[in-house]
Parts: C-alpha cells; structure tokens; sequence
C-alpha cells in the first residue's frame, strides 16, 4: 500500500508557485520564496525552507565506516558520562548506581585534590567504571596516582584499566586549554597508555573553549582539527606512529538546544578527522572518538529549571549525532555545586533518552534526512575553509589571534541577536518572571575549567567580573568564558538588590482589546530587566492616566494601544505624563508623536533600553 496514493504527486517548482503567492499576498514581495524564507547560520551556512533529494551531497557511506559521518562505530548508544570536581564519594558511588557509565574527575587546585582520587574512588570498580582525568598541570601527577591505586587493586592494564566502555575505553587527560600544545609529559603518558595500557587515551582535544567563548559551530570544528592536528604532530614526533596517535586522541564537543545544529556539528566532525586520517596515511584509523558536553555558554541563572529543557534537548541532539559519550550538566551548574536532585535529573535526562525513548537501539537515527545531510556537509565544508586558513598561518598556536578575533566577531553578531531579542532566551529575555524565588547553591571554588559557575552572594549579584556584555577572561586563555544568559541577568540582580523594585509606568490608553497586546510586550521586555511595571487600566482621558503615573512613583513611562487610538491620545497622553513628572516617555510601536522619547518595537535593542531605562531610574550600576 502506497500512503500517498490518493494525493497528487507535486513537485518543488508546485511549492515554490504557492510559496511564492502566499508571500506576494502577504506583502512580503516578489522573488524567490526560498530565498525570503531561508535564514544563514553564524557559520554562512544557508538553512532553506525545503530540502528534497536533490540535495543530497553525496553517500556518507556506512556506520563504523569512513568517512564515518554515520558513527565512528556500528554500535548504538552511548557512555553516560558524569562530571564531578568535589571529592565526594557518596555522590560517585549515587551516580555509578543510577545509570552513570563513566566518571569525568576534576583534580587539582580548586577540584578534587590529587591526593584524595583513592578515597573519591574507593567503591569504585575500576575495571568497570572509565574514568577521565581532567588534572591541567597535574596531569602527569594525577595519573600516576590513577595508576598506583590500579594497581594496588590487581587492576591488569591489559584488562583495560580504567576500563572498557562504550566509547571504547577510558582517558587519562589533561584539559590542554584554548591555545596549548601537548607537552612532553603528554607525549610520555600516551607512549605509556600504547605500551602497557591499551584501554587508555592520553590526550582530550577539548573544543568547548572555543564554543564557551561565543563560537560559531564551524570555528569549534576547524579549531578543534587544527588542535588535532597539532597533537598528532607532537605524538608522532614523539614516537608513536600516525595509527597510534589517532588512538590516543578524543575529542570533547559542545551540544546545545540547537538540535540540528548540534547533530550536524557531530557527524560533521567525524567527516573532517577522517580526511584528516586520510591525508595522514591512515583511513582505517579515522573514526573520531567524541565526547559531547551540554553546553555551558547556553545555561541560566534565572528561571534554571527551563535548563533541564535545554540539556534535554542537548543531549537528544548529542545521542542521535553519534557521540560515543555524552555528559548532561546539572540544571543548576551555573550557580554553584550541583545538590541531590540536580544530579538525578542529570543522569536520568540520559536515562530516559536511551531506555525510555530508544535512542539506544538505534545507529544514526538522523542519517538520510535530506536535511541534516545537506547541513552536516555544508558544515563540513565551512570548518574545513576554517581550517585550511589556521593551518596556512603556521597552526593553532601561531594562529591564535587570528582565531580570537574571528571567534570575537562571531560573539558579538551573537550578543546583537541576544540584545535585539532575535535570539530569545526563555526565562531570561523572554518570559521572565521577576518574583521567582532565587535558587541557591553552595559556591564551588573557582573552577577555571567551568565556565559560568560563579555563585550568587546573598544578594543575587554574581561573582565572575563580568563585563557589561557578560564576558570573563579565562585564565591564562585568550578567549572569555560566556552565557548568553548574562547580560539581562546582570541587570535582573541590579534591580533585585535596589531597597524597592524599580517600576515603569504603562500608560495604557483605550480598552483592554486595544491596548493588551503592547502592555504585554512592554511588560516582558522591561520585566526582562528586572524592573517591575504597573499599568493605568482602560481609559482614555489623559489627566486620569497622568494621576495614576503619579501615584504609582514612577519617573519612566510606557505608551501602551493601538496605533488607531495613538493618532487620536498619544500627544495629549505623553503631554500630561510630562507635567505629571515623567522624566522619560516610550511609546510600544513605532508611531512618532510630540512628547515620546523613543520607541519599543519588535527587534529592538532590549538592552540598550533597559541600560537606558535604568539610568532615567536613577539606578546605580
């Protein structure tokens, strides 16, 4: 039985006709309807409205085979990988017994210390459980303390301490930084894992930096290739051949609620290392091994409870992109230690996903969509112009700053959108409820591994230095460390710690059906802010609106009704709330009348209004 059967068969040219007249009816214009209704990525990449067939770039080729675009293994599922930088064994042994699969440890100053890695593990089966290291300048220290505890235990490395997972084992590693290049000691430790420990990694390729820092998802790629690439320099030089060194390497990604942003960067990096594997003699050995993070940069500290919808769709994204290991940050990472609680969720968000959901059963899920074919290609090709260019300069290090005004660029198109709300962030620049109870976590110590985890003081106000456009240099890095979140939230804590909320006053003029729509869209975006708004009710004569502005001891007001009933009030309104002490008059449109400051429309500035609007305020920042 064909489904289609009784429909007739239409064809992309019937689309675009149809399209094209409902846009022309819609005053949108002549001219292509694909190109008015397709949209470019950060990254160039053009997103259409409809994919068939035709757009196909070519076979990926099969799972577990090059280019490995479809999974760098014919297996399903992945590792369910759980961070941790406090040495608490309670919370390991939780996790191992809930469905966590591996450990990712924090050692060293401000994490766990190396001195304590037997006791975190003293339960812990290392020839079941994995465990990635992430010790900085202490790797070399860290490890051997791995080591020595293994072997205390009778832990055969041929057995594959720390042991064998999905993602094909464990990884003794060192967090190498944005701009470092594997050191001596990195070399040793990977020509050791070849020699006596098979089941070991020595060296993460960590891309999140690059994302952490405002990155588009091509410059993560083409930065973490040419970081690749200089750790396979450095591994080979040291010794070890081209197939050698490729099994030392993992590489760490950032997954965020983009879903098919995140499923195309996967399997678009996995096509990239394996032209890489290609170029270096060695197809067989390029399958990259990847290691998919929740993003950081896309966490709240307002309304964090929306956060569990963000890493769920992360983690979605991650697990049908085809990472062999995937960690879920608890929802509420950005403001101090994970509790209890927290850390479920995080755990069973994979839980779900995998038992629940089936994702686990199931090998490349998004593979053959016209769709994420195009883009994962598309992708491909952009991260490996990217690429090309690092590499022209001399590398990653040499080409460091190049790579940070390029990502800084990226940021700041980033950071407009956020600004403009064309990037709406739901709890925080949308949505935002200004009376939600703060949720509060113990502080962590600084951390410089984790971006976006300083805590809150009793007052709401964050820690981090923070600059007005919500960056933080990272220690010894040249790229910030960024939420997107942080801007509006810098000004939600300014106005919680005023002694009273400061309030606008919405001058709302005619009946609720005239004036409802703009009251709320004024609302929202002041309330974004922190800032409390009070409204004059339905009405039209002016002295009335004026005497309620003046009750309400407000200075900045709102003109909130329809544009018919502006042509009509919006003088005589804005004029009355003058005399009545208004030092600043809005207006939610785009009319322009005597006596009205300026506007509030949909795209504009949210911030540039709110800094503004502070300042009529009287607001100290």
């Amino acid at each position: 039985m064909e489904l289609a059967a009784g429909f007739a068969s239409l064809s992309r040219d019937d689309w675009r006709a149809l399209a094209a007249e409902v846009l022309r009816k819609s005053g949108a214009g002549a001219g292509s309807a694909e190109e008015a209704l397709s949209r470019q990525t950060y990254d160039g990449v053009r997103v259409a409205p409809l994919y068939d067939a035709d757009d196909l770039p070519g076979d990926p080729g099969a799972p577990g085979a090059a280019p490995y675009v479809r999974g760098a293994r014919a297996v399903a599922g992945w590792d369910v990988r759980q961070r941790h930088a406090v040495a608490d064994p309670e919370a390991v042994l939780a996790d191992l017994e809930n469905g966590v699969t591996s450990l990712w440890l924090v050692v060293g100053d401000g994490a766990i210390p190396v001195g304590e890695l037997g006791a975190v593990l003293k339960d812990v089966y290392l020839d079941l459980a994995p465990i990635v290291l992430e010790a900085g300048e202490r790797t070399r220290e860290a490890a051997e303390a791995l080591f020595g505890l293994a072997a205390s235990r009778g832990a055969a490395p041929g057995g594959g301490l720390p042991g064998d997972s999905a993602a094909g084992g464990g990884v003794l590693t060192g967090n190498l930084g944005a701009s470092a290049v594997l050191g001596d000691d990195g070399v040793e430790l990977a020509r050791r894992c070849v020699a006596g420990y098979p089941g070991l990694r020595a060296v993460t390729v960590d891309a999140t930096p690059y994302h952490d820092a405002g990155g588009s998802d091509a410059e993560e790629l083409a930065c973490s290739i040419a970081r690749g690439v200089a750790e396979l320099r450095a591994l080979t030089g040291g010794g070890l051949s081209v197939e050698q060194a490729l099994g030392q390497l993992e590489f760490r990604y950032a997954a965020t609620a983009d879903q098919f942003a995140t499923i195309a960067k996967l399997r678009a990096a996995r096509r990239l290392w394996a032209r890489v594997a290609e170029v270096c003699g060695a197809p067989e050995a390029g399958g990259q091994r990847q290691h998919a993070v929740t993003s950081s940069a896309m966490m709240t500290a307002r309304d964090p409870w929306v956060n569990m919808l963000r890493t769920t769709v992360a983690c979605f994204a991650a697990g049908v992109g085809g990472a062999e290991a995937v960690t879920v940050q608890p929802f509420d990472a950005c403001l101090g230690l994970p509790d209890g609680f927290s850390r479920r969720i995080a755990r069973n968000t994979q839980s779900l996903l995998l038992e629940e959901s089936g994702l686990g059963r199931v090998i490349d899920p998004a593979g053959g969509s016209w769709y994420v074919e195009r883009r994962t290609a598309d992708l491909a090709e952009a991260a490996w112009a990217f690429f090309q260019e690092i590499e022209a300069a001399g590398g990653i290090v040499a080409a460091a700053g190049r790579v940070s005004e390029r990502i800084a660029a990226t940021r700041a198109r980033r950071a407009d959108d956020i600004a403009h709300r064309r990037l709406p962030i739901t709890g925080v620049s949308e949505y935002p409820d200004i009376h939600e109870k703060p949720v509060r976590r113990r502080k962590a110590a600084p951390d410089p591994s984790a971006p976006g985890t300083a805590g809150l003081d009793e007052a709401g106000l964050d820690e981090a230095g923070l600059d007005e456009a919500g960056e933080t240099a990272g220690p010894g890095s040249e790229l910030p460390k960024v939420r997107y979140a942080e801007p509006f939230e810098r000004l939600r804590d300014l106005a919680d710690a005023q002694p009273e909320r400061p309030t606008v006053f919405l001058a709302t003029i005619g009946p609720l059906a005239a004036h409802t729509a703009r009251t709320a869209f004024a609302a929202n975006l002041f309330q974004a802010g922190g800032l409390a708004t009070e409204t004059a009710g339905p009405g039209t004569d002016p002295e009335q609106i004026a005497t309620a502005f003046a009750v309400s001891g407000a200075t900045v007001a709102c003109l909130c009704s329809s544009d018919k009933l502006y042509a009509q009030h919006a003088t005589a309104v804005a004029t009355a709330l003058r005399k009545a002490g208004a030092r600043k008059v809005w207006l939610a449109g785009k009319g322009r009348y005597e006596g009205v400051d300026d506007n509030l429309h949909a795209g504009c500035d949210a911030l540039a209004v709110l800094r503004e609007t502070f300042d009529d305020l009287e607001v100290t920042r």
